[in-house]
């Protein structure tokens, strides 16, 4: 193994003694209680049964059957969950065809951050993922089941829907993807007309047709930003079949995959020789393969605080420093949109996730050691597949890249960094993400300019006020304030003062979206400026310096004898739902420790 990853993983253990220990023997107990259904009272399983089928309901009453619960996020609005319409019909009849039951135990709901960026719904943002862990809890709650498949894609859905399978950890689950929307307006050309539109190059019609060639389809949106980032953890940390994270909706090997999933998930129940519960795959070894799979293929930002959450609901604490010291030592393998020119179907077709983990392998970067849906061993997730007639087979054929310049080796990387680091002084901590910034801009000093919202930074650029370097400052964004939502719509507006010649940065306790770009931003900031954090006491001219090379976050003044500028009003904000979410506001943890109302 790589020094640093075992240095990092061993203290992970070390810290996560207790919480760990406790979490399993949790999880232990409920597991020797044997299946569910068994400790139901007639009343309680006559309850469970009624709906279903002659033949389920006496199987259920009867038979030792093995049950599945599915639990999904469909709606018809994301386009990434819209191919779930008919995936319980499918799962439904696969388990029959196999001598099992499947009901749908519950949904769970899922926003789009991309219908919400710059929107008051925004703020319900990252509380969702708490919502749907929430809602997954209930949904297993009946204690009917033997096992779970989670349908679920993007930003906080998978994150949510991991939390409550976790709380549920003696059940054997398996993550069911859906895939990406096949390729349409290239990435970097949808980023330029919203930079022209910014500028005033070009109107709101060439603008909405950009928009609606590239996100055209059904499907997962086809940058690298935070959805496809869950699909790649869930490989990386074994929790869906390997191969499976990019595969596109109408693609033959999709519904085969999904089949597959359902005769994985029955191998590993309760009942068989190959018990498998998710509270067993998802120790510290796991965990830390996901950071070392986001960090090798600049992944989401946002996962610097999902997956602090994720960790937590395991008895697994982890922190910051932990990716920072990983991405010194975790090389960039792959050049995938913001981070390059290829879109996640370009990186699929060029080899994918199974050359990117048996590179990693072959590094002693990754842990091999693992328990997976798949079966023991991180390996098996180098291998390819296809469909042979109805069947998928996975081959045992060393993977290799089909393109270097979208998937490199460790010998010749991209980055001998994996791109997020940490910067940290008088300000507080924050993180950065390097990978799609040049290096010309890793540093910056120059004085601040300190606005309330995205509108109003907005508002001053268009009428023209905003002609001089400057770090943007805007506190008032963390869990705390307003919920933490994404401030991605200032990109367009920075890029262009960037490409004018200016020395930009952001400097917020918000969060920037998974498609964080060009633009060097200090974000998460923590202390929050709603807990007094100093980032609610910088003022306009304040010289600040972001430096990534330094890990430096400074200003050049005393800011503890400063009030700070924040108003603890602005929480008790209503409309488009905000107000339901006030306690979640009041009882959220840092940014640092997962932005979550769990154990804060």
């Amino acid at each position: 193994m790589n020094p640093i990853v075992d240095e990092v993983t061993d203290r992970i253990r070390e810290r996560s003694v207790k919480s760990r220990t406790d979490y399993l023997a949790r999880v232990d107990t409920q597991a020797k209680a044997g299946p569910s259904r068994e400790s139901l009272s007639c009343s309680n399983l006559a309850h469970g049964v009624a709906a279903c089928s002659a033949a389920d309901k006496k199987s259920l009453i009867d038979g030792p059957v093995k049950n599945l619960a599915i639990v999904t996020a469909y709606n018809d609005m994301l386009s990434a969950h819209q191919p779930y319409a008919d995936y319980p019909a499918q799962i439904k009849r696969a388990a029959e065809a196999m001598g099992a039951v499947a009901q749908v135990a519950g949904g769970v709901p899922a926003m789009c951050d991309g219908v919400t960026q710059g929107q008051d719904g925004m703020e319900l943002s990252l509380f969702s993922r708490d919502v749907i862990a929430l809602a997954t809890s209930i949904a297993l709650s009946h204690n009917m089941f033997d096992a779970a498949m989670y349908l679920g894609i993007c930003d906080k859905i998978v994150p949510g829907l991991l939390i409550g399978a976790l709380s549920f950890g003696h059940l054997p689950a398996i993550f069911v993807p859906a895939g990406p929307m096949h390729s349409g307006l290239p990435n970097k050309e949808k980023a330029r007309v919203r930079e022209a539109y910014a500028a005033g190059e070009v109107g709101k019609p060439e603008l909405i047709a950009a928009e609606s060639a590239s996100y055209h389809s059904a499907g997962t949106c086809t940058f690298y930003g935070t959805a496809n980032s869950n699909q790649m953890l869930m490989e990386m940390m074994g929790l869906q079949l390997p191969g499976s994270a990019f595969v596109n909706p109408t693609d033959p090997l999709r519904q085969a995959l999904t089949r597959t999933a359902v005769k994985q998930v029955l191998s590993i129940t309760h009942e068989g020789e190959a018990f498998t519960p998710i509270g067993k795959i998802v120790d510290e070894k796991a965990i830390v393969n996901g950071i070392v799979g986001l960090l090798a293929t600049g992944g989401s930002t946002n996962h610097t605080i999902h997956l602090v959450a994720v960790a937590a609901a395991a008895g697994i604490s982890i922190d910051w420093n932990d990716m920072a010291d990983l991405s010194r030592g975790v090389p960039m393998l792959a050049r995938v949109y913001p981070n390059g020119q290829a879109d996640v179907n370009q990186f699929h077709a060029a080899g994918g996730l199974a050359y990117v983990i048996d590179q990693l392998l072959s590094a002693g970067l990754l842990h091999n050691d693992v328990l997976t849906v798949a079966g023991p061993g991180l390996q098996r997730y180098t291998n390819k597949l296809e469909l042979v007639g109805p069947d998928v087979v996975w081959s045992t054929s060393k993977p290799e890249s089909a393109d270097r310049s979208i998937l490199s080796s460790v010998e010749k990387p991209f980055s001998k960094e994996g791109g997020i680091r940490l910067v940290e002084g008088e300000i507080g901590r924050a993180i950065t993400k390097v990978s799609a910034v040049d290096a010309a801009h890793y540093s910056i000093t120059a004085p601040a300019r300190v606005f309330s919202s995205q509108a109003a930074f907005a508002n001053a650029y268009e009428a023209g006020e905003l002609v001089e370097d400057m770090v943007v400052v805007i506190p008032g964004q963390g869990p705390g304030a307003n919920g933490m939502p994404e401030l991605h719509r200032l990109s367009p507006f920075l890029g262009v003062m960037q490409n004018k010649g200016l020395k930009v940065a952001l400097l917020t306790d918000g969060r920037m979206s998974g498609a964080s770009g060009k633009i060097l931003a200090a974000i998460q900031v923590t202390p929050e400026a709603a807990a007094g954090g100093n980032i609610g006491r910088i003022r306009d001219g304040d010289l600040v310096t972001i430096d990534a090379n330094a890990g430096t976050l400074k200003v050049d003044c005393a800011l503890t004898d400063r009030t700070s500028s924040f108003s603890s009003e602005t929480t008790d904000v209503a409309g488009m739902g905000r107000e339901l979410f006030k306690v979640f506001r009041r009882n959220a943890g840092t940014a640092e420790s997962g932005g979550s109302i769990f154990g804060s």
